[in-house]
């Protein structure tokens, strides 16, 4: 089993002030979160340095990952080491992330930028249900769209500063493998926890 946070945002996002190096420490030192998604915005510049930093540590994983604007909403690409060719459509990001076996999410669908009930329209992997900056509605909302759809529920901080990576987790039951991680997502073996509450799917 391990804990994972699947949505943060390094320095190679233009709103963010997370250095690879403040995340990979940030992981070192926290008693049981030791993987993290880099899914910075439209780029996956982010990743390699993070990843170097990250080598030192045998029981730290970086997922790769991007978190992609289209016209109707953001999605979170997990598994993703590039980005899609464009358009950035909805179904172009999704045939991209189906193709190559990677997590399609719907990213804090009830938040500026996010789909909304728009995400009913097409087949995603999983909603992102708990978002370490949405509102309680908001998160209950996109609970609510993950019963509705029938999808996992992940959870991701969506940090931009270094107070905020691993402050809220998901909780995979797989070991420390990147392609074993993915499936156990699709699969919904997923439970997703902050400080306070869990929520279970």
């Amino acid at each position: 089993m391990i804990r994972a946070d699947l949505h943060i945002h390094t320095t190679y996002s233009d709103d963010s002030t997370v250095t690879p190096k403040a995340l990979v420490e940030k992981l070192a030192t926290h008693s049981s979160i030791k993987v993290a998604a880099v899914t910075d915005h439209d780029t996956v510049k982010g990743l390699n340095e993070t990843r170097k930093l990250a080598a030192a540590y045998p029981d730290i994983l970086i997922i790769p990952g991007v978190e992609i604007s289209t016209t109707e909403g953001d999605i979170l690409v997990l598994g993703a080491e590039e980005t899609p060719t464009h358009p950035w459509t909805v179904e172009n990001v999704l045939d991209f992330a189906r193709d190559n076996e990677y997590v399609s999410v719907v990213a804090h669908p009830y938040r500026e930028y996010g789909m909304g009930e728009a995400a009913k329209n097409y087949r995603f992997d999983a909603i992102e249900v708990l978002n370490g900056e949405s509102s309680p509605h908001a998160n209950k909302m996109a609970r609510e769209l993950a019963k509705t759809m029938r999808l996992p529920g992940i959870a991701g901080s969506d940090a931009h500063n270094p107070s905020e990576p691993l402050t809220v987790y998901t909780e995979i039951q797989v070991g420390l493998n990147l392609e074993e991680i993915l499936k156990a997502i699709k699969k919904g073996l997923v439970t997703t926890h902050s400080a306070t509450r869990s929520i279970r799917f």
